[in-house]
């Protein structure tokens, strides 16, 4: 294959400037490197951009949806409710506790995991449901509504998965704030990025205490607090069998900046999505994201009509590639991975919406940096695969 570097259009690239470059060289020059001040300020920063009463910052969203199961006490041999349609972070946290995933298919056109599914799933099985657990799919928030009010009804405490959901509010708050926690995440592909990293919200102050404690091995001092006191303070106690799941000053400041830009990166990647929907609005071969105004836009899934184009997904894959447009597919659905599939006797029928969506979709690139112009040859490199391979007979 003889593709240009140059030219070639990565999946994802993250918006990094000069602001972060400082920020990093500033924390290398305090002479503090682990969790500190730089980390503190982020939490606060974040906090007080979605209005939760606590931020805690994790090295991880896989960490931050852990100590958030372990927070709200999931106990062994419970149910999590969740969607196979997810990275398997989500579902192998439960796994962390000893309890079970209990998967819940998805909504056809906003891939996010189906309410009424979820009521079917509490009346059908009887042991302890210990949670939900609903994910953000590309940055469209949940049914949040539906799923608070099942919460209630049934008393089952939520953990939101917001990995892809930053910054977006639905019914006057922000994604994320509606259970009991929510977990953001900075990998390096995100919305905002600390390369890795993640955000646990609350307004729970028992819970919020629980993980602060759990984040950093059980122990109920931080280091900071430890080791930049006048006097001597290197006394103390391991209260719990932790976890080392802090996020550091060097990543903590990353964020900081990158949570500045969060708005104007978020409209960026909302020109790209509407000029790519204006774009393909007549591409009666593709079924195109629901469109609204509080979307992250982490990911643009697009979906081909297998009725209605000759070439499989896989393919078009691959000559997007070939003409130089790196694409992604989220997501090959958990009930398919030999772990979960083995494990629970899962068939691929059992989720069909899940399984249909995976086989025809794949993601375009979606990111503040890409140009007009690469933005322009994305579409048009779609548009001349869907052409050639188009089924004539149908039109």
């Amino acid at each position: 294959m003889n593709r240009n570097i140059k030219t070639y259009i990565p999946f994802s690239r993250p918006h990094l400037g000069r602001e972060e470059e400082e920020a990093v060289t500033e924390v290398l020059k305090s002479g503090w490197l682990t969790t500190g001040q730089a980390a503190k300020r982020f939490e606060a920063d974040f906090a007080g951009c979605t209005g939760a009463r606590y931020a805690l910052s994790v090295n991880s969203a896989t960490a931050g949806l852990h100590l958030s199961l372990e927070a709200i006490g999931v106990p062994p041999g419970s149910y999590v409710l969740t969607t196979p349609y997810t990275f398997t972070a989500t579902s192998e946290v439960i796994r962390y506790m000893g309890a079970d995933p209990l998967f819940v298919d998805i909504e056809e056109d906003t891939y996010n995991i189906n309410p009424n599914n979820i009521e079917a799933r509490i009346r059908e099985n009887g042991r302890k449901m210990a949670a939900i657990l609903p994910v953000h799919i590309a940055g469209l928030p949940c049914n949040m509504k539906s799923i608070m009010e099942i919460s209630r009804l049934h008393g089952i405490p939520v953990v939101e998965d917001a990995a892809h959901a930053f910054p977006v509010r639905l019914l006057g708050r922000y994604a994320g704030t509606f259970g009991a926690t929510g977990v953001f995440s900075f990998y390096a592909n995100k919305t905002i990025t600390t390369g890795e990293g993640g955000m646990v919200v609350t307004d729970n102050e028992e819970i919020a205490a629980r993980i602060k404690v759990m984040r950093l091995h059980g122990i109920d001092r931080e280091s900071w607090d430890r080791y930049t006191t006048e006097n001597p303070a290197w006394a103390y106690d391991v209260v719990a069998p932790g976890y080392k799941y802090n996020m550091p000053d060097i990543t903590a400041a990353i964020g900081v900046r990158q949570l500045e830009k969060a708005f104007p990166m978020r409209d960026r990647r909302r020109d790209i999505a509407l000029k790519y929907l204006n774009a393909f609005s007549g591409c009666n071969y593709l079924k195109l994201p629901v469109y609204d105004d509080e979307h992250a836009w982490h990911l643009f899934m697009i979906r081909l009509d297998g009725e209605r184009l000759s070439i499989s997904r896989d393919e078009f894959i691959r000559k997007l590639n070939n003409l130089g447009v790196g694409t992604s597919v989220h997501y090959i659905p958990l009930h398919l991975m030999t772990y979960y599939r083995t494990r629970y006797d899962l068939k691929p029928e059992q989720f069909p919406v899940s399984l249909n969506n995976y086989l025809n979709s794949l993601s375009l690139p979606i990111y503040p940096d890409l140009t007009d112009e690469e933005v322009d040859k994305i579409i048009q490199s779609v548009k001349s695969i869907g052409i050639l391979h188009y089924k004539r007979a149908l039109m």
